[in-house]
């Protein structure tokens, strides 16, 4: 486990390195506010050894007004260095989220697969925020306190430096505590994280299934899963509070050893010594002041730990995965030759790795491998349309995720025009694909900017591809037309409405590399007719990888291949399948006999 030196030493560079100006102000502000501390003892001092009378020919009315001008640059100073901590911190986690999102955006899709939507959000969004302004708070505490205890300890020792040796005492043993106590707190603050991941994901699953939640009467079944995921956050929240609160009684015990020994050992030197009753208030008033800062010091660890943790494990999460990386050739456009050879996929039950279909694997240990694909050997010519079908969990979707590298395959290799996909550049080989599957995905923005989707808006263009799609008539007809808001994921449309767009993105895109996964699935017959018109004339000239269940959309396709358990059990023209009575005669005798 790492220590918090080296978990400070990761996650203080951010700070330091976009705020040094701030951080250097915030730090020349505490040390100004440290040093003013000592003075009331001071004052106190002076007035006590001159009878409240003027002293050295300075008027007795200064004293007050040194008093209030004292306060006026302390609170001044704890203003300036509070507004530079939190620009730093502020400064800080825009760097930190920025870094963040960006990885997000360009890391191998096994990050999507390891942690669920939630608690990667959680990470980026609050732990960050919340992290940083820990953190902040603490370093301010940390600065402040052993500042003002630096210069309170000074002071004591100017006094008297023998009664200073019982008070210094304290202060090992307090850091040591602190350091026992740290390791178990860091410990309750991951597992805190993970609790609080849970309890979100629970939440997040609900909010997206809550007509099926309903519509089955699960209510009371996911409200005992809520339930269980709070009472262990409460739980875990419970024992960091009580390791935090550790360190103040323990801090105020050794203190009133310390005081009881000081004043043990000044009542006893009282007659021995020549010092005047102003220097024991003085003493002893600062010592009463040093506890404050020392009980300051002590309570400042379960923040910083709190602090430290919360951005240490989002980096953690997102690191761990490293970015896509790729070759160098960067072609404009490809001609569209696919080959596929001795291609196997093979994942872990419950890991990473997740089937592409959604197999199944209920009975199957955590870590034993599966396969998904298996001996895989497919070319495809340039322009040619096959579609790919076969019972739910034959490996389909799995076997087109491999070309935008969406999975890489475990063995054998997956080449474009020639050209292994590991040597294309990643942006330039996704920019190749358009993608209609039966998930689709829109964004809470215009109906424009999500057919335009990752390149500039050409309304004209978006038209003509809305046009395609069967379309326009209905974006026209809303209020703002192309520019109308479609709200979250498209809740503003209908189901068709949404494929539709989704087709209309890929019309938008114009790659030579269409895959269609469904493309139709939630259509009506009418707009199936004209959608299914439209993705025929845009097939013509690129290559088209079509997944259908409905085998009747794909009747008309250069080539049908039929996969069962990962593997081709059979490829050809829709009629010469049919004649041979294989796989594919099955499936479609199946369905037909069902109409």
């Amino acid at each position: 486990m790492t220590t918090l030196k080296q978990r400070l030493a990761r996650v203080i560079p951010y700070f330091r390195d976009n705020s040094r100006a701030a951080l250097g102000l915030a730090a020349t502000a505490m040390v100004v506010a440290a040093a003013t501390e000592p003075m009331i003892p001071y004052i106190l001092k002076r007035l006590l050894n001159s009878g409240f009378k003027d002293t050295a020919g300075v008027p007795i009315w200064t004293i007050p007004l040194a008093i209030v001008v004292l306060f006026a640059i302390r609170g001044v100073s704890w203003w300036v260095s509070s507004y530079g901590l939190t620009k730093a911190s502020q400064n800080a986690v825009l760097a930190v989220r920025a870094h963040m999102f960006s990885h997000m955006l360009r890391a191998a899709p096994a990050l999507f697969t390891r942690n669920t939507a939630s608690s990667i959000t959680n990470n980026i969004v609050y732990e960050i925020q919340q992290g940083a302004n820990l953190l902040m708070g603490s370093v301010q505490i940390l600065i402040r306190d052993s500042l003002t205890a630096l210069f309170f300890v000074g002071y004591l020792i100017v006094l008297n430096w023998r009664l200073t040796v019982f008070v210094v005492v304290l202060f090992p043993i307090v850091g040591l505590m602190v350091r026992v106590v740290s390791k178990r707190l860091h410990k309750l603050n991951v597992a805190g994280q993970n609790a609080t991941d849970d309890l979100a994901y629970v939440v997040e699953e609900n909010v997206l299934a809550w007509r099926i939640v309903r519509l089955h009467g699960a209510a009371e079944q996911e409200q005992r899963r809520f339930d269980a995921s709070s009472r262990l956050m409460r739980s875990l929240n419970i024992k960091q509070q009580a390791s935090g609160s550790l360190m103040t009684p323990v801090t105020q015990v050794l203190a009133s050893f310390a005081l009881a020994a000081v004043l043990w050992m000044a009542l006893a030197e009282s007659s021995k010594t020549h010092g005047t009753p102003g220097d024991f208030v003085a003493f002893i008033t600062c010592m009463l002041l040093l506890i404050q800062p020392a009980k300051h010091l002590s309570d400042v660890m379960a923040p910083l730990t709190r602090g430290t943790a919360a951005m240490e494990r989002g980096l953690d999460m997102l690191e761990a995965v490293p970015v896509e990386s790729g070759g160098a050739i960067a072609p404009a456009r490809v001609r569209g030759d696919i080959e596929f050879r001795d291609v196997g996929l093979h994942y872990e039950a419950r890991d990473s790795a997740e089937p592409a279909e959604g197999g199944a694997t209920a009975d199957v240990p955590a870590g034993t491998p599966v396969a998904a694909l298996s001996d895989i050997t497919l070319a495809i010519r340039a322009g040619e349309t096959v579609a790919f079908v076969g019972p739910s969990g034959a490996g389909k979707t799995s076997l087109v995720n491999l070309l935008p590298r969406f999975v890489e395959p475990s063995e054998g290799r997956v080449l474009i025009d020639g050209v292994a996909i590991a040597d294309y550049d990643i942006a330039a080989l996704r920019s190749q694909f358009a993608l209609v599957s039966q998930d689709v995905v829109l964004f809470n923005d215009s109906v424009a900017a999500n057919v335009a989707l990752g390149a500039s808006v050409d309304p004209a263009r978006v038209r003509d591809a809305l046009a395609g799609a069967n379309l326009l008539e209905f974006v026209q007809s809303m209020p703002g037309g192309l520019d109308a808001q479609i709200g979250h994921n498209g809740n503003q449309l209908s189901g068709g409405q949404r494929q539709r767009l989704a087709i209309a993105r890929a019309i938008y895109k114009d790659a030579p590399i269409l895959i269609l996964d469904e493309a139709t699935s939630a259509l009506d017959s009418e707009s199936e007719r004209a959608v299914q018109a439209a993705l025929e004339v845009l097939m013509k000239g690129r290559t088209t990888l079509v997944i259908a269940h409905r085998l009747s959309t794909i009747e008309h396709a250069d080539r049908v291949v039929a996969m069962e358990d990962g593997r081709i059990v059979e490829q050809g023209p829709h009629a010469q399948l049919l004649a041979a009575g294989g796989l594919y005669a099955r499936l479609h005798a199946m369905q037909f006999r069902g109409a």
